[in-house]
């Protein structure tokens, strides 16, 4: 386990929250998904810090990593259930947090299944712990409310440089009985569905995350790889971030099907609830204590 600036952590979880808090009022009908997103990271990088990732905003039966397309038109409308997901980054620490959004008025059971699952594996987390009884915790909540976990999504360890590393913590009794460690820091992230609980992946991929290098011929190619070494290093980014330097769409993923060839690119499509059910996410940063643990995006 890595030794963190736990004062750095929390002045990147500081951030990350009120960066959570200003996203979430501007999630409003007719208001465009492209400037929910673009707002949000700008405020990050107004606090001195960076997005850790392109900011998520995923809507009814999409339940992660979709983030706004170039010049995205995309506006919300009265029936949607809004999943936002954001973090800020300082230097290699890392912030994480999600919260929903209803504008139907029809979701409010769904949203507090999700954050009572949240406090309810919150509870759970101090040192010695085994990942299946926090997921055990969720499912049993979620079932009583009439709803299902997602099963192949949840919380995460967070390691310098890393925001999914070395555990998965899921959000049903996987049988993983690995323990959890005093001064780890995990992200606890619930998602509660009305479908039957799986997510796979779409067609839409707008993130991605450079893990290596790779020699070119393409000039093109070659300028992209530079540039997100440059300002991405290892961390994701999107379509969206490198439009602002290279306009052109089919040149950058052009340039990033050259790199995926190399096996030098990891993508992340956005992933839908497979029976079309509707999500609602919770997610908060914590460090594992002794006896509990304290909240980072606060």
């Amino acid at each position: 386990m890595q030794d963190y600036d736990y004062e750095k952590l929390k002045e990147v979880g500081k951030v990350s929250y009120e960066a959570l808090q200003y996203a979430k009022g501007l999630v409003k009908v007719g208001a465009k998904v492209y400037d929910v997103c673009e707002k949000a990271e700008e405020f990050i990088r107004g606090k001195g810090m960076a997005p850790a990732f392109p900011v998520n905003i995923s809507i009814n039966e999409r339940a992660a990593h979709y983030t706004a397309t170039i010049n995205d038109a995309l506006q919300f409308a009265d029936n949607d259930l809004v999943k936002v997901d954001l973090g800020a980054r300082s230097g290699d620490v890392l912030g994480d947090c999600a919260v929903c959004v209803d504008l139907s008025g029809k979701y409010a059971q769904l949203i507090e299944t999700a954050e009572q699952t949240l406090e309810a594996a919150l509870s759970k987390v101090k040192a010695g712990t085994e990942l299946n009884s926090i997921g055990r915790e969720v499912e049993q909540l979620a079932k009583k409310k009439g709803f299902e976990p997602i099963r192949n999504l949840g919380g995460h360890a967070i390691e310098r440089e890393e925001l999914h590393a070395s555990i998965f913590i899921p959000n049903f009794d996987n049988g993983d009985t690995t323990k959890l460690e005093e001064g780890q820091v995990i992200a606890v992230e619930t998602f509660i569905t009305t479908g039957e609980g799986f997510v796979t992946d779409s067609d839409t991929v707008q993130i991605f995350q450079k893990t290596g290098g790779a020699s070119t011929r393409s000039p093109e190619t070659r300028r992209i790889s530079e540039s997100i070494d440059k300002n991405y290093v290892t961390y994701p980014f999107s379509i969206r971030w490198l439009s602002k330097e290279f306009p052109s769409e089919f040149g950058i993923r052009k340039a990033l099907n050259e790199l995926n060839s190399f096996g030098v690119i990891e993508s992340f499509p956005t992933l839908v609830e497979r029976s079309g059910g509707m999500v609602a996410q919770a997610e908060k940063e914590v460090i594992v204590e002794k006896d509990s643990c304290s909240i980072v995006t606060k």
